[in-house]
């Protein structure tokens, strides 16, 4: 199987980001977020203008500036890709699905109390900017970055009722998205609560089942 084209779907700490760079280093193919997207293609012409007017007042960038941007992105991927963080909702996927195709949808499904014990127990050096967890990537002195001594801080985004409140919003983008690609056949739902090398093999499995049926 070559250049398979993933649409990695998941909640705020489900690893994404992990199973993106296994699927990267596994495949070859290209991680696409939305972010890297806009900052690689800001002074791109569209019919809305180019992103970085919208970028540089702190503005969100609309759907049809992203839209086009990340399409020109997948276009220009010709050895396959994953995408991570796209669709964010029902009008991006019927776009999406006019004008790019897309091998499988892997969800990885979190419960939600794990997500909230992932995500609050991430701690951040105010100086340096090196990340921890408390649990599954503790400092060597409780509270105290090992980098540069100082004193570790919980942002004000991983507190217990903003994480619950990230997640309300992402279930309530996401629930269609989920109906969205289960009519089309492409939804594959993956057991993130695993090991992130367990995580990994069922992900794996899943995405050469789907592409295998495709050759």
């Amino acid at each position: 199987m070559s250049n398979p084209r993933i649409l990695l779907l998941g909640p705020p700490g489900a690893g994404k980001g992990t199973q993106s760079k296994n699927v990267v280093e596994e495949y070859g193919v290209e991680h696409i977020t939305t972010g890297d997207a806009l900052r690689a293609n800001k002074d791109m012409e569209t019919d809305y203008g180019k992103p970085r007017e919208y970028m540089d007042r702190g503005d969100l960038v609309p759907d049809p500036v992203v839209n086009e941007i990340v399409v020109t992105a997948l276009e220009d991927a010709d050895e396959g890709f994953v995408l991570d963080g796209y669709p964010r909702n029902l009008s991006q996927a019927e776009f999406l699905d006019e004008h790019a195709t897309i091998d499988v949808v892997p969800l990885l499904d979190v419960g939600r109390e794990e997500l909230i014990r992932r995500l609050t127990g991430r701690r951040v050096c105010p100086e340096c900017g090196a990340t921890y967890h408390v649990e599954f990537n503790p400092p060597e002195t409780e509270g105290v970055c090992d980098e540069c001594g100082s004193d570790l801080v919980q942002r004000d985004d991983d507190t217990e009722e903003t994480v619950r409140e990230r997640l309300t919003v992402y279930e309530e983008n996401t629930k269609p998205l989920v109906e969205f690609y289960e009519e089309r056949g492409l939804l594959a739902r993956v057991d993130g609560e695993g090991t992130p090398d367990e995580v990994w093999q069922d992900l794996r499995q899943t995405v050469e089942e789907a592409t295998s049926s495709d050759e």
